[in-house]
């Protein structure tokens, strides 16, 4: 080889080129010239520039943590610089420091901007330092982190400052783990195992995508051992998972190194379908080699299974980057935690080492500046910045939406029944929408056969007659998280989650982080490009008596309440055509993470086109309203609605006025708790013309009635004048009716209620035999 590539050869500051990597990246530097894409000298070039600004990276990463005051002339820093309370994760984050610019170079090598996912969002400041050095950022920190010494200083300050402005708003544009304000970030990476589930499912035919994993986020959460069953060529890019093994996690080492290091890592890479890779964590040369031959690697293999040579699955290649925790720092025990080394501001034998261990980091301005020109290579390569990387600027069409069959008014429907036809017509109708469906168990007795049968299981050996396929797009898996993350991560396309109510909280977590993210996005005035998720939770509370009170928890739909109803609404169709309607707003709408409460038993419908238009706009529908009533009946559910409208009649019956009122949705009734969800939830006034005013009011709810009551404040008219009536953990192996009555939910349960409320006799409004029945001395059945 040149004697330029000799001279880079030997390493540079603290980066050391390992004889295998050396020889590897000698190979791939004559396949690039040889195919056209990067000519000999100039990578080199790129290579040397790598590693520059690598030290430079771990020298300004190593500080974030420690300094608050910085210098770019490289001086030794004196009790006054420092922070007065170390913070942050800067072991994990100066290990990540090569893997990110190995990613650059890779880039720059190959004239193609990959996106990138971090799965330890707490390595967030080797992101943020790099790129402030390479100026790859986002408005608000181009504007206060100028490539200066106070600019430095101010990035420093900022990390982990914990300040807050007047409207509870951080200060900073810079946070304790990826945010919206970090460059290229898609997600903040605070829910370990979250990359590790999605990245599989991100790309396109086209796109790659570069997944840095960590072991601690492996042991962390089942499931991302699938990805080599649902790649496949046909329709997904290119995923190149990489994971970062520092071999520690907080107050114990991993399972990984426990079990045996990477060896065994190795050997249970193979045995669920990965081809393992291993490189050099600490030289991001050999990352960016790792990236760019395993992209080509799981290339060859989906020609090979096009022209018939393999089959699927594809051995998914994966790369495994050992590192030392902490890099030339663990001289003064950074490799563990900030609070097992003491403060440099305060001993001057630590802050010696401190300084000694930077000092083989520091890179001259002059040198860097040219470090960073040569890998800016966008414009020559005609190329997108990696701060606009394909998954953080999405564009996303919005679908087109067949025409809703409504069902006629009077007659019984099944609403799932209802969105399963719909369904299956609205994914015929956009090829160009990526379907994915996350089943999580029994997606029939959720009564969605017709789009089981039209879009099948994905496996990878399938038999025709158990509706799967190779390239079917319902995963199937019994994962919650999961089969939510496969979901989640399809930001291109079209997405539904189909589960038994009960087994949903678990998916809880991934939702959560995805609704807060794209909130961010929101609030920075950033686009939110992606379509609209519901999450269909059936088989639920109130009809799934088969298998007792295990299956009786309607906690996902009380815990989504509590989340911003602008971007994670709870919907309680009342009927098919609600059911279907909402779905079709959703799939119009960008960034929510719907939680849509659909029963599978049929249910009387009770609206014509023109109310189910006027309920999903509204959020609320009034089913009935006699002049002057004393008492409204207001429902959340399908059952609720059906048993209030019973005790409507009873209550008719002996001449007591009723409202009764079906509540669609929920949070665009509740006290806003902030100026964008202010923004979406009606006003009093509004309010009132959506739901006359009735002083007394009787709340029917599939929920419990205490998560509700804060939900619905606005709507409360006191102790005195309202009720709530709930689930109230009461049930077993009991069908509807059966679960109706133990949490007093009939319809006699209602008139009585009623009567407490105005101060009535309940046993005048009600059969003897009903009235002994409501209060438990009685045969439940006459209720029926």
């Amino acid at each position: 080889m040149s004697s330029e590539f000799q001279n880079w050869a030997q390493g540079s500051g603290a980066i050391k080129h390992q004889q295998t990597t050396r020889q590897r990246i000698g190979d791939l530097i004559e396949t690039l010239h040889s195919s056209g894409l990067c000519e000999r000298a100039q990578g080199i070039a790129l290579l040397q520039a790598a590693d520059l600004l690598c030290n430079q990276g771990l020298w300004l990463t190593a500080q974030m943590g420690f300094v608050k005051n910085v210098h770019l002339d490289g001086r030794l820093l004196t009790a006054e610089d420092f922070r007065a309370i170390p913070d942050g994760c800067t072991a994990s984050a100066i290990n990540m420091v090569p893997a990110y610019v190995g990613y650059l170079l890779a880039n720059a090598l190959t004239g193609k901007t990959r996106a990138w996912l971090m799965g330890q969002g707490n390595c967030v400041a080797a992101i943020d330092a790099v790129n402030v050095l390479m100026r790859n950022l986002e408005p608000e920190q181009d504007q206060r982190y100028p490539l200066t010494d106070s600019g430095l200083s101010q990035l420093c300050q900022d990390f982990y400052s914990y300040e807050v402005l007047a409207d509870g708003k951080s200060a900073a544009p810079l946070g304790n783990h990826d945010s919206v304000f970090s460059a290229g970030c898609v997600g903040d990476g605070a829910y370990p195992g979250m990359a590790e589930l999605q990245f599989v499912h991100m790309p396109l035919p086209g796109q790659e995508l570069v997944a840095f994993l960590s072991d601690v986020a492996f042991e962390e959460q089942r499931g991302s051992d699938w990805a080599p069953r649902w790649w496949r060529g046909e329709d997904s890019g290119i995923v190149i998972p990489l994971m970062i093994v520092n071999g520690a996690r907080a107050g114990q080492r991993t399972t990984l190194s426990q079990s045996g290091g990477i060896s065994w890592f190795r050997e249970h890479l193979r045995l669920n379908g990965f081809l393992p890779v291993e490189v050099d964590g600490l030289d991001p040369a050999a990352i960016a080699w790792a990236i760019i031959t395993m992209g080509s690697e799981l290339l060859e293999q989906h020609r090979q299974i096009i022209v018939g040579e393999r089959k699927y699955p594809v051995l998914l290649p994966y790369a495994i980057a050992e590192t030392e925790p902490g890099y030339d720092l663990a001289a003064i025990g950074i490799g563990n935690d900030l609070s097992s080394i003491g403060n440099p501001a305060l001993y001057d034998s630590i802050r010696q080492t401190y300084n000694t261990a930077i000092a083989h980091f520091f890179v001259p301005p002059a040198e860097l500046d040219l470090a960073v020109d040569t890998l800016s290579n966008h414009n020559k390569s005609r190329r997108r910045t990696e701060k606009d990387h394909w998954l953080r600027r999405l564009r996303v069409s919005l679908p087109d939406t067949p025409a809703i069959r409504y069902a006629t008014p009077g007659s019984l429907s099944s609403p799932m029944q209802q969105i399963d036809e719909w369904f299956v017509q609205l994914a015929g109708m956009n090829p160009c929408h990526r379907v994915r469906i996350g089943n999580p168990d029994e997606i029939r007795n959720n009564c969605l056969d017709n789009t089981l049968e039209m879009l099948r299981n994905r496996v990878t050996e399938p038999e025709p007659s158990d509706a799967e396929s190779l390239n079917g797009v319902v995963i199937t898996a019994l994962n919650e998280e999961a089969v939510v993350s496969a979901v989640l991560a399809n930001k291109q396309g079209l997405n539904l989650v189909v589960c038994h109510e009960a087994f949903a909280i678990k998916m809880l977590g991934v939702m959560r982080q995805e609704a807060i993210f794209a909130r961010h996005l929101a609030a920075s005035g950033r686009e939110v490009n992606w379509l609209s998720v519901p999450i269909l939770v059936s088989c639920h509370t109130w009809e799934n008596g088969k298998n007792g009170m295990s299956r009786q928890n309607p906690v996902l739909s009380e815990t989504w309440l509590g989340e911003m109803s602008d971007v994670a609404p709870v919907f309680f169709p009342f009927d098919s055509n609600t059911a279907v309607a909402l779905l079709n707003m959703l799939y119009r709408q960008r960034g929510r993470i719907a939680v849509v409460v659909g029963p599978r038993g049929q249910v009387p419908v009770v609206t014509h086109q023109a109310q189910v238009e006027q309920a999903v706009h509204n959020g609320a529908l009034l089913i009935s309203h006699d002049d002057q009533p004393q008492v409204q009946l207001l429902t959340l559910g399908a059952f609720q609605l059906e048993s209030a409208q019973r005790a409507a009649d009873a209550l008719r019956r002996n001449a007591i006025r009723c409202s009764v009122v079906a509540i669609l949705e929920p949070g665009r009734f509740r006290e806003p708790r902030d100026p964008m969800e202010a923004a979406f939830v009606w006003t009093p006034e509004q309010i009132t013309q959506i739901i006359p005013p009735v002083s007394h009011r009787v709340f029917v709810s599939h929920t419990r009635a205490e998560p509700l009551s804060g939900t619905l404040r606005r709507l409360d008219t006191g102790a005195s004048n309202s009720r709530f009536m709930g689930y109230r953990n009461l049930g077993g192996t009991l069908d509807l009716f059966g679960m109706m009555y133990a949490n007093g939910q009939t319809w006699a349960h209602i008139v009585i209620e009623v009567a407490h409320l105005l101060g009535c006799d309940a046993s005048r409004w009600l059969e003897p035999a009903h009235f002994e029945a409501a209060i438990g001395r009685g045969n439940p059945a006459i209720l029926r």
